[in-house]
Formats: C-alpha cells, sequence, structure tokens
C-alpha cells in the first residue's frame, strides 16, 4: 500500500500495519470533558471523529488490527503515581481532581462517562483496547508485545491530543524500529493551532510521516477488495 505522505510517500506492507487510535474519549472530545473543564477548545474535536471514523471503517474492511489506547485510573488511583512519581504533578485529569473537590472520581477514572471512548468510534468486535496510565501507550502495557506478535512493524495513528499522548506514544514506536504514520486531520491538539503545527513538524522531521485521513482511506481501499 503506497501512502502519500510527508516528507515522502511510503510504502507499507498491509499484513504488517495497525491502526492505533489514541485516547478517543469523553475527556478530549467531548464537551464536558476533561479537556473542556480545563478551558481547552474542544470544538475541533467534531472533524477529527468524523474523520477517524472514516479511517477505521476503512481500516476494517481491509482487515488492519485497530488498536484502541485508553488512558484512565482506578478509583483509589492505585496505578497513578506516588509521592514519587511526576505523574500526579503533570497529568491534567489528576492535577484538575486534586485541585477541584467536586471533580474527584470523575475524570480519567473507570467506570465514568468521562474515561469512556466517544460513541461514534465504539470499537467493534475483533478491536483491541488497551488501557494506560502514563502518555505513551508503550508505557507499562503489552503494546508492544501484542504488536510484534501479529507481525506488525507499521502503525497508522489518530487521536487526541496530538501534542500530549499521540506524539508520546508515536515517539516511543519509532524508538521501537516501528515505521509510525500519524494522520493529521485525525487529531487535535491540546492547546492552540500553533501547537497542531509544531507537532506535525516534529513527527515529520525527527520521528516518521504525516498523511491526511483521505489520503489513508484511499490507499486502503486500493490495496484490497472493498469487503463491505
Amino acid at each position: 500500500m503506497d501512502v502519500p505522505a510527508e516528507p515522502s510517500e511510503l510504502s507499507l506492507d498491509l499484513d504488517r500495519t495497525a491502526l492505533i487510535v489514541v485516547d478517543m474519549q469523553n475527556a478530549f472530545a467531548s464537551p464536558g470533558g476533561m479537556l473542556d473543564l480545563a478551558g481547552i477548545d474542544v470544538r475541533p474535536a467534531g472533524d477529527v471523529i468524523a474523520n477517524a471514523r472514516m479511517v477505521c471503517e476503512a481500516a476494517r474492511r481491509s482487515g488492519v488490527p485497530v488498536v484502541y489506547l485508553t488512558i484512565g485510573y482506578p478509583p483509589d488511583l492505585s496505578t497513578a503515581g506516588g509521592s514519587d512519581s511526576p505523574n500526579p504533578q503533570k497529568e491534567l485529569a489528576l492535577c484538575l481532581m486534586r485541585e477541584r473537590p467536586e471533580l474527584r472520581g470523575k475524570l480519567l477514572t473507570f467506570g465514568t462517562w468521562d474515561f469512556q471512548i466517544v460513541d461514534e468510534l465504539a470499537p467493534h468486535d475483533g478491536d483491541t483496547v488497551l488501557v494506560k496510565s502514563r502518555y505513551s501507550g508503550f508505557a507499562g502495557t503489552n503494546l508492544d508485545a501484542m504488536l510484534r506478535s501479529r507481525g506488525v512493524r507499521n502503525l497508522l495513528m489518530l487521536g487526541i491530543a496530538s501534542n500530549v499522548c499521540v506524539e508520546s506514544t508515536l515517539r516511543d514506536a519509532y524508538f521501537l524500529e516501528y515505521w509510525p504514520v500519524m494522520i493529521a486531520d485525525a487529531t487535535m491538539a491540546a492547546g492552540p493551532e500553533e501547537i497542531q503545527r509544531a507537532t506535525l513538524y516534529n513527527v515529520r522531521t525527527f520521528f516518521g510521516w504525516v498523511a491526511s485521513s483521505e489520503d489513508v482511506v484511499t490507499s486502503l481501499r486500493g490495496a484490497v477488495p472493498d469487503r463491505s
């Protein structure tokens, strides 16, 4: 499968490719979710969700595994990190719940609406869902082992926030010798537009490739007959 991308077209073996859907949860993509409560504009998430859904559907039709990453914690915060961990001092949900008592137990907590994947991108039978407690999907999870067991070397990546969990996972993927492709218009930054531009610059210049959802979907559809 040849994918138009920046800085150059990339040829991917479909049988060695997976789609990674990063943190498409209400916390990051929905009004009333964690990012919204923190004062970050989540209105662009509507287009991101639509593009992500299009890519997910094309991947499934092409037989490409779809792997969902979700970030969250049990109610007792036992995986969040203790007093010797920087995570509770920087991770936004943990900071907000500490600073605003009315939010305790409501943000990125297992079983809550905030933790759930948005309805429009609900996983299908056969998709994989992995829960993580740090920004990178490779930190403290079996993501690497699972991908290697399937012979996967190429990662199509989308999700929110592009400058935090998407980029963290993509950087680790690069360090682990995967070939990562960020789908630009199926990602959104936690912050203003210049943050998104900076993230895309980092990826296409240093850590991987950048493509559009339309180009990825077209490439997937052209790689195998549509089974729908």
